[in-house]
């Protein structure tokens, strides 16, 4: 653990559901394995393993890095972002009828994952920039919300969750960075118009693109006793099945019902699996992940740290939140994995850098004394 600088109790934390990880990965992808690997279950496990170990390895990398250092590649990243975000929405690989992947390597890249850490970070270093005039429309609000309107816009079309996900993410990190109340408001009202039209477009033309899928979500979470509404229903019996203390491991019946058991819905199988108990546990180790993350924050001396941390922490957290949302049929199908525990390939890794980029901002405040906020915070913005 000498090697394991920063915030001890988030590795334990990532450690402990990387565990869980495996273990639900291992017991929810046989059908999987049986319809592509002729029955080879250790497929789907030593191949989830390597991809943990690879993020457990990125997240090691990410958090011996000075976090001041993001500041800077936060650029790059951004820059880097958009023509990816373009080149996916316009000839990327189709996976469940979206066109939002590339393929590399036997494994899918989703451009989104990495634009949303990109756009994090560069909106921390903007907001640390701004401070002096941060009320200001012109010279604060104007630079800070286009890059947000612009990767989010470029998101939308394949990915409506993960677009929102983030819109509200850059929202809570304008607020908590002193933006003027006023625009952020209004923002807002001009955001909830346009999701209304949005919506309207969606019922009036359902042939266009991914319309008919959202559609299809939106309609079955209305009306439950409607015709597409097997996933919730399948997620309901898992959660029925798993009672108090569960059926054990690898016990799960829905897992060969559900159509996306190690992903989506993942957490529905947890609950079969382990229980109430099961269920709870993991959503403790997710608010214990978000306590840490803002203690670090709070206690961190300088403003891009604080922004950083904070940003990067409600993002995982959040999406951690839907996920569990939707298996219990809280809110409609969003497709959003549940973070540190679905199998999954780069979106993992992203995950477990933005882990470690925090990690980084604890392990700094073991390393350096107080100081003085005003005198350092130009030390990582200047130019």
């Amino acid at each position: 653990m000498k090697s394991f600088k920063g915030d001890k109790v988030i590795w334990i934390v990532v450690f402990i559901l990387s565990i869980i990880s495996i273990i639900a990965v291992y017991s929810t992808t046989g059908t999987l394995a049986y319809k592509y690997r002729g029955g080879n279950t250790e497929y789907y496990l030593f191949k989830h393993v390597v991809i943990l170990l690879l993020a457990l390895g990125l997240m090691f990398f990410a958090h011996r890095v000075k976090y001041t250092y993001y500041s800077r590649i936060s650029q790059i990243a951004l820059i880097i972002a958009i023509p990816l975000l373009l080149l996916a929405l316009f000839f990327g690989t189709s996976i469940h009828d979206a066109s939002r992947w590339y393929k590399i390597l036997n494994l899918s890249f989703q451009p989104s994952d990495f634009a949303k850490l990109a756009l994090i970070m560069f909106l921390a270093r903007l907001l640390t920039k701004k401070q002096d005039a941060i009320k200001d429309f012109r010279s604060a609000f104007v630079p800070i919300i286009l890059p947000v309107i612009i990767i989010c816009a470029l998101i939308l079309p394949a990915n409506f969750s993960t677009a929102a996900i983030l819109f509200v993410t850059s929202i809570v990190l304008m607020f908590l960075g002193r933006v003027n109340i006023r625009y952020i408001l209004t923002l807002v009202g001009i955001g909830s118009v346009i999701l209304v039209i949005f919506f309207v477009i969606i019922y009036r033309n359902p042939e266009v693109g991914r319309f008919g899928t959202w559609k299809a979500r939106i309609e079955s979470f209305i009306n439950p006793q409607g015709e597409d509404h097997y996933q919730s229903d399948q997620a309901k019996i898992a959660i029925a099945n798993g009672g108090v203390l569960g059926k054990g491991p690898g016990n799960s019946t829905q897992k060969n019902f559900l159509p996306h058991p190690y992903s989506d819905f993942i957490f529905a199988i947890i609950i079969e699996s382990f229980g109430l108990v099961g269920g709870t546990v993991v959503l403790l180790l997710y608010l214990i992940l978000f306590y840490r993350t803002i203690r670090i924050a709070i206690r961190c001396q300088r403003s891009f740290g604080s922004f950083l941390a904070l940003g990067l922490g409600f993002s995982i957290v959040f999406q951690a939140m839907i996920n569990m949302a939707v298996a219990v049929s809280l809110l409609p199908v969003t497709g959003q994995t549940l973070p540190l525990i679905s199998m999954g390939g780069t979106s993992m890794w992203f995950t477990f850098i933005a882990l470690g980029v925090i990690v980084s901002v604890s392990r700094d405040l073991e390393m350096e004394p107080e100081e003085d906020e005003e005198d350092i915070t130009h030390e990582y913005v200047a130019g």
